[in-house]
This record gives structure tokens, sequence and C-alpha cells, in this order.
């Protein structure tokens, strides 16, 4: 027996469905081994779309919109990735397209933006997705960037705030909550663990399209370390403080990648045929303060169970992006979170981070495990950069 929630998407006549959701492998950013060194990034973007549709049999000019996430908006990702990949592609240039950056949170923003156009009736057929190439286009850089167009913070924003890195927002996070090196180097270990069983399981099968890259056909994720213990994370240095607690160990990994979802309104899934994977039942965004910055999570899923009438028994499994380890922490102490109910197949600090696509990954790691597992609910939240947090509540439907 499905439930019904009363959350404002169940209240709508128009439901809103996940009938696909693929990503990419994710590849290390790294000049020489990295698997996406030498793949531009709409080609990394347009792979996602060819397989949505290829999986779906919905023809390319029955795209209503494309709504996708990305954070370095500039050089190889500028002028509108979300369209010149579809272009780059060749489907119909009738399709248009929205290139969107909250942060980490972008994908899934798409994702919810896409979802409020078909719960209105404007749109019935949305493609949201999002594409990071960390390598080709760092995070932050290059540095000449702010030397020639000028700094994101004006004098009055720094009298207010004493802007801090992530880096350092994750250790204040550990500050707050008193989070030891060990608690985060063993959540750390259990990502890489839970990350290679899943690999080793063909769990990511369905979620990951193979790409040939470099010469090999790739259909995993190249940051997964088997075997990854306390004692190698225990060698590490600290990276943001000298006598700090956050390490590369317990920091997600930077990577390439990028991600997809098909959204629907029931009548257009009807209309072609395609599954009926699961419904959004809620969704919601929230601001926390831009210096510690990366509590989004917390308020997030507080907002989202509370207007649904739900508590963190009721949901029977979480995707919290493993930004670090600080972050994922915080949120189970603060919401007492069943920890064997979140992130089963490991997180980003196993699977890397590609910060623009992550939360389509989270998207379509969460409806395949529910498929799985038979399960009803699951909560996807995301901490974004500058002070944000995304939460996505999704029902499976049978």
């Amino acid at each position: 027996m499905v439930r019904q929630i009363s959350g404002p998407f169940a209240r709508t006549a128009r439901e809103v469905l996940i009938t696909e959701a693929v990503r990419t492998p994710f590849g290390r950013s790294h000049a020489d081994k990295g698997w996406f060194k030498d793949v531009h990034p709409n080609e990394m973007l347009a792979t996602v779309y060819r397989e949505l549709l290829r999986r779906s049999g919905v023809q390319p000019g029955h795209v209503e919109d494309l709504h996708v996430g990305c954070t370095a908006v500039f050089g190889e990702q500028s002028r509108n990735i979300g369209r010149n990949a579809w272009l780059h592609a060749g489907y119909p240039p009738e399709v248009p397209a929205v290139t969107m950056d909250r942060r980490c949170g972008s994908a899934q923003t798409a994702a919810e933006t896409a979802a409020g156009l078909i719960g209105t009736g404007t749109h019935d057929l949305v493609i949201a997705a999002g594409v990071e190439h960390m390598q080709h286009v760092p995070m932050n850089s290059p540095a000449k960037i702010s030397e020639l167009y000028g700094e994101p913070w004006t004098p009055e924003m720094w009298e207010q705030y004493s802007f801090v890195t992530q880096g350092e927002s994750a250790e204040l996070i550990a500050d707050r909550w008193g989070i030891s090196r060990e608690d985060m180097d063993a959540l750390a270990v259990e990502s890489h663990r839970r990350a290679a069983e899943a690999h080793e399981a063909g769990r990511f099968a369905e979620e990951i399209t193979a790409m040939d890259l470099d010469g090999e056909m790739r259909a995993g994720d190249q940051t997964v370390r088997p075997g990854t213990s306390m004692e190698t994370l225990g060698g590490l240095k600290t990276v943001f403080r000298e006598d700090g607690r956050v390490t590369a160990g317990s920091s997600s990994p930077l990577c390439d990648g990028a991600s997809g979802v098909l959204l629907a309104s029931r009548e257009a899934a009807d209309d072609h045929g395609l599954r009926a994977r699961a419904r959004i039942v809620d969704q919601t965004t929230v601001g926390v303060d831009p210096i510690i910055m990366l509590t989004g999570p917390i308020p997030a899923t507080q907002k989202i169970l509370e207007r649904n009438g739900l508590s963190m028994a009721d949901i029977d499994l979480f995707e919290v992006n493993e930004a670090f380890s600080s972050v994922v922490i915080a949120w189970e102490r603060e919401l007492g979170a069943d920890m064997s109910k979140v992130n089963v197949n490991g997180g980003a600090i196993a699977l890397g981070h590609p910060v623009g696509a992550t939360g389509g990954r989270l998207l379509a790691t969460i409806v395949g495990e529910l498929e799985r597992r038979d399960a009803e609910l699951g909560l996807v939240t995301m901490c974004c950069g500058g002070g944000m947090g995304t939460a996505t509540l999704v029902q499976r439907v049978d």
C-alpha cells in the first residue's frame, strides 16, 4: 500500500514522475591520469542526453526544456552548456535550455525547477541534468579571472562576513559538533567500503552509462579505493589547517562527470510509454550562515519532514552528499539518523563529487536502491557553497 503524503506536490493535480536517471562514470580530475582528460564537457553531458532518450524511447523534439546545473560556467562550460551539449549531440535546436548555479546543489536544483514547471502544467517532459569538468575548468580558477573581471565579494560583503573556503567550513563544523579526526576517517573508510562493494555487486550498473574513455570502456568510478583503512587515512596530513582534522581522505575528491534525470507528468508518461519509477513528493531549499556554510542539509531535512508530517524513521533511504565527512556526521547527530539507511552504496568521498552534476547522481542512486530494496520513501539532501541546502523527497511508484 502506497502511503498518501500531503506535501505540496502531492496536493497538486499534476504528478511529477522520475522516469529515467543516468550518469557517466566519474573520473579523477587529473591532467595525466583522469579518465576525462581528453573529453570536452559537451560530450560528457551529450552522453547523458543520448542515454536518457535511448532508454526512454522519447524523440528529442518531444523534450520541452533542458535544465542543467554547472558551477564553473566559463571556458569550455560557458555560453549555456546545457544548450551547447544538446546541439553537440545533433538534436533539434527548437528545444531550449537553461544552465544554473546553486553551487554543489546545482543539478538537484535543476530537477527542482523542472519539476516545478511540470507540476504547474507549463511542461510535460523536461530533462534535468548537471555537468562539471573540474580538470578543464577548475573550481574558483583561473585566478586571472578575478584579476581581469573583478571579485565576487564586494567591500560591503566583507564588512559583514569573513569569508572562508569550504575546507575551513568543514573544520568549523568539526569544531561546533566536536567531531574528531577519527570520526571523520571512519566515515570515509565506510564510504569506500560500501562503494567498492556496490560496484562489485553491480548496483551501479543501471545508473551508469559506460563510455569509451582513453581507449577503454569505463562503467565505474575512478575515485573508489578498495581497501582504504584507518591506518591509510591516519597517515595523511591535514589540508586546511595545520592543526586541523580534515584531510584529503575525509573530503570528496575533485572529479569530472555528468548526470541527468528525465521528468514527466503522468499524462506524458502514459502517452510516451515511459516507466514511472518514482514521484517527487516535495522539494525545498534553505539558506544558512555563509561562513560555516555547509550545514544546509540539517534545516533542509527538518523542513521537508515537518511539512510532510514525517519523521526520520519514516524514510527508508537517505542520500546525504559527502562533501566532507564532518557535514554528514553533524547532520547525523542533529537528526538522530540511522546510518545503516544513509549512503548505503557509499558517498561522494568514494564516488567523487563533480559539483554541478552530483545532485543527479544522488537522485539516480536513490531511485535505483529504492527499487532494489522494494522500499518506498527516499530523501536526497546536499550542502551548497555560500551557505545553502537542498532536499528532495521521492516516493517509489509500483
